[in-house]
């Protein structure tokens, strides 16, 4: 373990919160932990953090909090309440949030945070569980440039690469919605052009195979592909319902732009239906069943 370094406070420790909460026990922070449900902060008490009894008692004066929480109504509610971990930060202080949630949003809690000389920082985060445990996530950031500095070792700690988008608060949530976008129409093309090929007498693993490793390596074919092709949707590395509420996010901020994104509306209308059928707790790779019923496939 590297020599210890300032102690940082930590809101969320969901299947995304709690490996990367681990990951700053790991780089030698120490660390004060907030959950909902108190139990989740086991391993990491264990392991030398400190759980509070509420999400302001995570700050100290001018320090910095790291939040990783579902939507944007559980970022708002922690920010608002009444005390807040916003107010008690207070001037010189840092919220960096890691948390998927609507550009508008972000750029709100920014303002409020300015009340109590406090800096927001969106840092939403790509990869799932896995990656997050093996400190393998990619960071987009945005926000005051003086705070970025500051925190830029703790992102380090929990990430392979940082990737910056202004200070626009709001920036780097619309390139996470832009990402999280793109791998659910990825899913949806698989489904259906799994369901074509074996509506064909194709093999859905040999095809899923030989695109994952020629016209499209990367992660998303050959991790989303694999998952497909063997209708493995449990554990959720990412659950459906959330899929919905970023789709609906998307929608949303290009309702505003404005522009259409017809591929987004048929995306929300599968996750509609996927959590019609009940499948809102299965991994959001269950998007492409939809395309294999449809093709009268079981």
């Amino acid at each position: 373990m590297s020599q210890m370094q300032e102690t940082v406070g930590f809101i969320g420790l969901g299947n995304m919160g709690e490996p990367i909460a681990a990951n700053l026990l790991g780089a030698g922070y120490g660390l004060r932990v907030y959950n909902r449900t108190a139990s989740k902060a086991a391993r990491l008490v264990a392991r030398g953090a400190g759980a509070v009894a509420g999400p302001a008692d995570v700050a100290e004066r001018s320090g910095i909090v790291l939040t990783m929480l579902s939507d944007d109504r559980a970022v708002e509610e922690v920010c608002l309440a009444d005390p807040s971990f916003v107010e008690r930060l207070g001037p010189g202080g840092i919220h960096i949030s890691l948390s998927t949630i609507a550009p508008a949003t972000a750029r709100r809690l920014a303002k409020q945070h300015e009340k109590y000389e406090v800096k927001y920082l969106a840092a939403p985060v790509f990869g799932r569980p896995e990656a997050a445990a093996a400190k393998r996530l990619w960071i987009c950031v945005s926000g005051s440039r003086e705070a970025k500095k500051r925190v830029e070792r703790i992102l380090a700690a929990i990430s392979q690469a940082i990737y910056d988008f202004g200070e626009d608060p709001g920036g780097a949530n619309v390139v996470k919605l832009c990402g999280n976008f793109m791998i659910a129409s990825a899913i949806e093309a698989m489904g259906e052009v799994f369901a074509l090929a074996e509506k064909n007498g194709l093999a859905r693993s040999d095809v899923a195979e030989f695109l994952g490793n020629t016209l499209f390596p990367g992660p998303v074919l050959q991790g989303y592909g694999k998952q497909i092709v063997e209708n493995r949707f449990e554990p959720a590395g990412f659950r459906l319902a959330l899929a919905l509420k970023d789709i609906s996010l998307v929608l949303d901020t290009a309702a505003s732009a404005p522009m259409p994104m017809p591929l987004a509306s048929l995306l929300r209308d599968r996750a509609l239906a996927a959590i019609a059928k009940g499948r809102g707790n299965l991994d959001w790779s269950a998007l492409s069943l939809g395309a294999a019923e449809d093709a009268g496939l079981k």
